[in-house]
Order: structure tokens, then sequence, then C-alpha cells
């Protein structure tokens, strides 16, 4: 199982909301490098979900639920979306200032590219956060 961290902008798209749906489609990502880890995901991986602009913290944990399809809204036929569900929030946020404090996580994707909305996590990074977050990884 790999891991992920996807951002959404809270005031689009909440973790609030997607426990709420139970379960969405991860669409609208036009970027060539998070498009291509979209597509690299596998139905049963596992993402972190990250208010991303407000809030700046990992707030929940999700599971991709169906691999990259192509997204309708993008009339190229380059980019694709997945689908996801809620699996759990995190006990406590874990912030984007406390990532940049941990040392285990000064490589991180979301630290050294900020501005990528889906990106790799590594199996040490996931169980960091996890355990920074409250909850087993």
């Amino acid at each position: 199982m790999a891991h992920w961290l996807m951002k959404s902008e809270p005031s689009a798209y909440s973790w609030d909301q997607l426990v709420k749906d139970k379960r969405t489609n991860w669409n609208g990502v036009r970027n060539y490098q998070a498009a291509n880890n979209l597509k690299a995901m596998k139905s049963g991986d596992r993402a972190f979900f990250y208010h991303s602009n407000e809030g700046l913290a990992v707030v929940g944990i999700v599971e991709i639920v169906k691999a990259a399809y192509p997204d309708p809204g993008d009339k190229t036929g380059r980019f694709v979306m997945v689908d996801v569900k809620p699996v759990m929030a995190l006990k406590t946020p874990v912030t984007l200032a406390a990532i940049k404090a941990e040392a285990k996580l000064k490589e991180m994707k979301l630290v050294k590219q900020g501005r990528l909305s889906v990106s790799p996590v590594s199996g040490e990074e996931w169980k960091t956060i996890c355990k920074m977050g409250g909850v087993k990884p």
C-alpha cells in the first residue's frame, strides 16, 4: 500500500463535507506532477486529507476506493481523478508549522514542493504524522 497527501481548500471541499458525503471523486487536478501522482494511486492506498489555504493542517485519512479514470471536466482528455472515502479524522490536526518543525519530515514533498496538490508520502513520514495526529498508522 502506498501513501499520499491530497490538498483541498476547506471553503471548496472540507473534511467535514467528505465525512457527510461518505465518498467523493478527487477531480480538477491540472498540474502534471500531481496528475501523475493520481495515476499512480491504487485502490486501497491511503492518503492524508490536508486543508490548504485555511487551516494548513493534515486533518484526516482517506482511502482510495477507485483508481484513476478520466476527469470529465478536462476537455483535453489528459487529466484523471480518483474516488476516495474517509477512514478517520486525526485526533489532533497536524499543522504545517508542526510538520516543518519535525526533523523527520524535512524532506517531505509538502515541505519541499508546497504548491503540489497531490504528493507521495514515505512510510516513515506516514508513521510520524500519524503519531503526531494521535492515530495508529
